[in-house]
C-alpha cells in the first residue's frame, strides 16, 4: 500500500466526520481498498471519538483483524471505550499466536473469552505457549508446520503436500512414533521422489531446529541466517513442537528495532499519539526524573569550582540542569513524531491536534518537574529569587521542547529532510539556545 493512500484519508478527516451518511460510505471504500494493518494505522492517526465513529462503522470481521494489528495502547483505548457486549466478539475464534500476542495488559475476563471460544487444538496450543517465558521462542512459535510419520511411504506425503499449504511452508518434517524429529524433506525433493519409497530412507537426518526455551532474539537471528523459509522447533526431549518462519523472524526483528529506538527517548514502544495526556505524562515523568539526576549530577561538578565563578556559580552551576530537561523533554515528542511521519499518520488534517496534546504534556511536565528543581535550588542555594528563576526557565523550556519536537521533524519532511537524521540535532540547539536564554535573562532580572 502507499503512504499516499492512507495519507488521503487522513487528510480529508474534517470532511469525512462532519458527515455521517458519507462516513458509512467511506468506511466500506477503506475496508475495500486497505489491508487491516493500514486501517489500524489510519484509526491511530484520528482522536479516539472520531477514531470511534469510524471504527463502529466497519463489519465485525473487520474490526477483529484490524483490532490484532493496533499497538496494544491503541487496543486498550478501544475496549475502554466500548462496552463487554462489543468487546467479546473481537476476542471469537482466535488461534493461540494471536491471543498470545494481546495478552499483555488484557483484562482476564477477556483471556477467558477468547479461551473458551477456541478450538480445542488451539486451546492446547495456547497452554503449551504459557509454559515458556517471554523471552523463549516456545511462546512465539507457530503450529502450522507439515509432519508425518516415518512410517508412511512418499505417495502419503506427497496427498499431504497437495493440500492448501500454510505460507513459507518448504520442508515436510518427519518425526517418529513419539513426535521426536527424525529429519525433513524438501517439498521440491519429495515431488521428484518414487512414491512407493519409505519416508525413513530418503529424509535428510541433518535438520537444523532450534530448542524452545532459546531465546527469541537468537532465534529469530538464525533463521533470518538460514537460508531457509523456517526452521522447527524441539523440546528438550527433541519432539517436535511448532516452527519459526522468517515473517515472523523479521517482524520481531523489527519490533525490537522500533522499540529500541522509542525506548531510548525514554516512551512506551505503544504509545498512541492520541493517547490520554495523563497517561503520555506518566510515561514521560519517569525518564524526566532520571535525567534530572544526571542534570544535577553535572551541576555539582560545576559547583566545585564556585570560588572562580563566584557571583555567577549559582547561575552556571544550574545551567545543565536547564538545558539538558528542555532537551530530553523535546527528544520524546521528536521520536513519536518522527514515528507517526514515517506511518503516514501525520498530516495537515491532525497536526494541530497533535501540538495541542503535546503542549497539555509539557506543561504537566513542566509544572511537576520546574517545581521539584525549584523546590531542590531553594534547598540547595538558599535563594528564593534564584528557586523562581528556574521555575521560569525549566517550564518554559519544556513547552518550547514540546512544540518543537512536533515542528522541527514536520518542516524538515516538508523539505525532503530525513528528520530521524537531523531533527535531534536542531531540537537540541533550539532548546539549549531558548533554555540558556530563558534562565540567565530571568537571573539578570531577579538577581543582579
Amino acid at each position: 500500500m502507499s503512504l499516499d493512500l492512507l495519507t488521503e484519508y487522513i487528510e480529508k478527516a474534517d470532511e469525512l466526520f462532519d458527515d455521517e451518511l458519507n462516513l458509512q460510505d467511506i468506511a466500506l471504500e477503506i475496508e475495500r481498498d486497505l489491508l487491516p494493518e493500514h486501517i489500524a494505522i489510519l484509526l491511530e492517526a484520528f482522536p479516539l471519538e472520531q477514531r470511534l465513529s469510524l471504527w463502529k462503522l466497519f463489519s465485525s470481521d473487520s474490526q477483529q483483524l484490524i483490532f490484532l494489528e493496533m499497538k496494544n495502547e491503541s487496543r486498550q483505548m478501544i475496549l475502554n471505550a466500548l462496552d463487554d457486549d462489543a468487546c467479546f466478539p473481537l476476542f471469537d475464534r482466535l488461534d493461540a499466536n494471536s491471543l498470545l500476542e494481546l495478552t499483555e495488559g488484557l483484562s482476564e475476563r477477556f483471556i477467558e473469552y477468547a479461551v473458551t471460544q477456541m478450538t480445542a487444538k488451539q486451546k492446547e496450543h495456547f497452554k503449551k505457549s504459557q509454559d515458556y517465558a517471554d523471552d523463549e521462542v516456545g511462546r512465539w512459535q507457530s503450529f502450522d508446520e507439515i509432519n508425518v510419520s516415518q512410517k508412511l511411504k512418499v505417495s502419503a506425503a506427497k496427498k499431504l503436500c497437495a493440500q492448501e499449504q500454510p505460507m513459507l511452508t518448504d520442508i515436510i518434517y518427519i518425526i517418529d512414533h513419539q513426535s521426536k524429529l527424525l529429519g525433513g524433506i524438501p517439498i521440491n525433493q519429495l515431488l521428484l521422489l518414487d512414491d512407493g519409497k519409505p519416508l525413513a530412507e530418503v529424509l535428510c537426518h541433518e535438520t537444523l531446529a532450534i530448542n524452545a526455551s532459546k531465546n527469541i532474539g537468537e532465534a529469530a537471528d538464525e533463521v533470518i541466517l538460514s537460508g531457509k523459509a523456517a526452521l522447527p522447533i524441539i523440546d528438550d526431549e527433541g519432539c517436535l513442537t511448532g516452527r519459526l518462519d522468517l515473517h515472523s523472524a523479521f517482524r520481531f526483528k523489527e519490533q525490537q528495532t522500533d522499540s529500541q529506538i522509542i525506548q531510548a527517548a525514554g516512551l512506551s514502544e505503544e504509545e498512541d499519539l492520541f493517547a490520554s495526556v495523563w497517561l503520555s505524562s506518566k510515561n514521560r515523568a519517569i525518564w524526566l526524573g532520571i535525567n534530572l539526576i544526571t542534570a544535577f549530577l553535572a551541576s555539582w561538578f560545576i559547583g566545585l569550582f564556585e570560588a572562580t565563578l563566584q557571583q555567577v556559580v549559582a547561575l552556571a552551576v544550574l545551567m545543565p540542569v536547564v538545558a539538558s530537561m528542555g532537551g530530553i523533554s523535546g527528544s520524546q515528542t521528536l521520536t513519536l513524531i518522527i514515528r507517526g511521519l514515517a506511518l503516514g499518520q501525520i498530516t495537515d488534517a491532525n497536526r494541530q491536534s497533535i501540538v495541542n496534546k503535546e503542549l497539555k504534556v509539557g506543561a504537566i511536565n513542566g509544572i511537576l518537574w520546574a517545581t521539584v528543581i525549584g523546590l531542590i535550588t531553594l534547598y540547595w542555594f538558599e535563594s528564593p529569587m534564584l528557586s523562581v528563576t528556574i521555575c521560569i526557565a525549566i517550564l518554559g523550556n519544556i513547552l518550547v521542547a514540546s512544540l518543537s519536537g512536533v515542528w522541527v521533524p514536520w518542516v524538515l519532511n516538508r523539505l525532503n529532510i530525513d528528520p530521524a537524521l537531523s531533527g535531534a540535532v536542531i531540537l537540541t540547539t533550539v532548546t539549549d539556545i531558548f533554555g540558556f536564554i530563558a534562565f540567565l535573562g530571568c537571573g539578570t532580572l531577579l538577581l543582579l
